[in-house]
């Protein structure tokens, strides 16, 4: 015979072996992750080249729409030539406000005032520059008279010497005008790019929230498995102290088959229910062991469900409370019974126990197993399931789960 304080501590050193493993998986997955999101990934800018691009041409194409017509309701002389220098006028500022665009760039990311304050400083030389090259081509290269009555002047700049301004004045002057018109471009550059960060934020914060629930849903998942396996020791190790090697021997060959098959799956994928009665007929051959007399299980499945898709190992805490409050308690033959029914666009599965009759602030509907389910289908499908439980007055216990249907059975 085995000694029994033996056994227990030989299960605590596997134990404690198992969750320091386990811990420097999680250290190594959580610095993988980390790398992985801040590091591998570098970020691009907030406006890229093309969509600055069109901008740009859309504000200039406009720009030199908007002052042809104006000149041509004034009924401006020369109009096709003036025309040809509203276009040189608007690539010179194709041009300036590419600077500007890159400029800003170098302001990604940070704040939006910093931006904006930026985008105000970072349009005065660019507005200088294009006032600069505006004055050049109206009135320096090649003057043109912009009015039909020759006593007015024949030129621009008779005109502007006749009313005493100076070359700096009228630098000053077209530079208000394109500042104006380059703050407006800046705040459309500056609204986009805090647009899109605000959709980038969304999007990470999404994938955030996904991640917390994938970690929820794969913590709740794994913790039945420690719960299960912590009760299926317990059982080995009395098998041992008794006497009994053939069933304990039985049993951990069982223990082998339902580990093999419930940790080769993910965590995140559902199963088949008919998976999930199969894990559960393993569950029940290794109970089965320790109360061979006691223990009688019933499965009550339309062929038709098999098929539908179900959390893996979501029965499982329903069958490990029926034996916990049913059988073990009981001195007599208790059935448990798993049955699944179609119920409008919900399957409804169902594990029962005729036990011993329970009072109605029984454990059996409060117990960290239950709670565990509870938590998985609020992750998994907010509202649209539940579990219900019940204590039947005549004896036993009734664990009721609603789910919704993963596919619509065939007529």
């Amino acid at each position: 015979m085995v000694d029994g304080a033996a056994s227990r501590k030989c299960f605590d050193q596997l134990g404690g072996r198992f969750d320091e493993k386990l811990r420097q998986w999680c250290k190594l997955g959580r610095m993988r992750y980390v790398n992985h999101m801040y590091f591998a990934q570098p970020r691009k800018a907030l406006v890229g080249q093309q969509m600055a691009l069109l901008t740009i041409i859309g504000f200039w194409a406009f720009y030199a729409l908007i002052l042809s017509l104006r000149a041509a309701l004034l009924d401006f002389p020369a109009q096709a030539t003036l025309f040809e220098r509203r276009l040189m006028v608007a690539v010179v500022g194709v041009f300036v406000t590419w600077l500007l665009y890159m400029g800003l760039r170098l302001a990604d990311r940070r704040s939006l005032g910093f931006r904006v304050s930026m985008a105000f400083v970072g349009a005065l030389p660019c507005a200088l520059l294009l006032a600069s090259a505006n004055f050049y081509i109206f009135n320096l290269y090649d003057p043109i008279s912009l009015f039909k009555d020759p006593s007015v002047g024949k030129t621009v700049e008779e005109l502007k010497a006749q009313l005493g301004l100076s070359f700096w004045q009228e630098i000053a002057d077209i530079s208000v005008t394109h500042y104006f018109f380059l703050i407006a471009w800046a705040s459309l550059y500056v609204a986009i790019g805090y647009a899109r960060e605000v959709r980038e934020a969304e999007r990470k914060t999404s994938r955030f929230a996904q991640a917390a629930q994938d970690a929820e849903l794969r913590s709740l998942r794994y913790q039945v498995n420690p719960h299960f396996l912590f009760n299926t020791l317990n059982s080995l190790s009395s098998l041992v102290i008794t006497g009994k090697p053939n069933e304990a021997e039985s049993m951990i060959q069982n223990l082998s088959n339902f580990y093999r098959t419930s940790l080769s799956s993910d965590p995140l994928e559902d199963v088949t229910l008919e998976e999930e009665v199969d894990l559960q007929r393993l569950y029940l051959e290794i109970e089965g062991v320790r109360y061979p007399k006691r223990l009688r299980t019933e499965i009550d499945i339309p062929s038709e469900l098999m098929n539908q898709h179900v959390p893996a190992l979501i029965l499982q805490p329903l069958v490990e409370n029926a034996i916990k409050y049913g059988v073990s308690r009981a001195t007599r033959p208790v059935t448990i019974i798993i049955k699944a029914q179609l119920d409008a666009d919900n399957i409804v599965l169902s594990v029962a126990d005729d036990g011993e009759a329970m009072e109605a602030g029984h454990v059996g509907g409060n117990g960290i197993g239950l709670a565990n389910v509870r938590d998985r289908l609020e992750a998994r499908y907010k509202s649209s399931a539940r579990l219900d439980t019940h204590a039947v007055s005549s004896g036993g216990f009734v664990a009721t789960l609603t789910l919704p249907l993963s596919h619509r059975l065939k007529a």
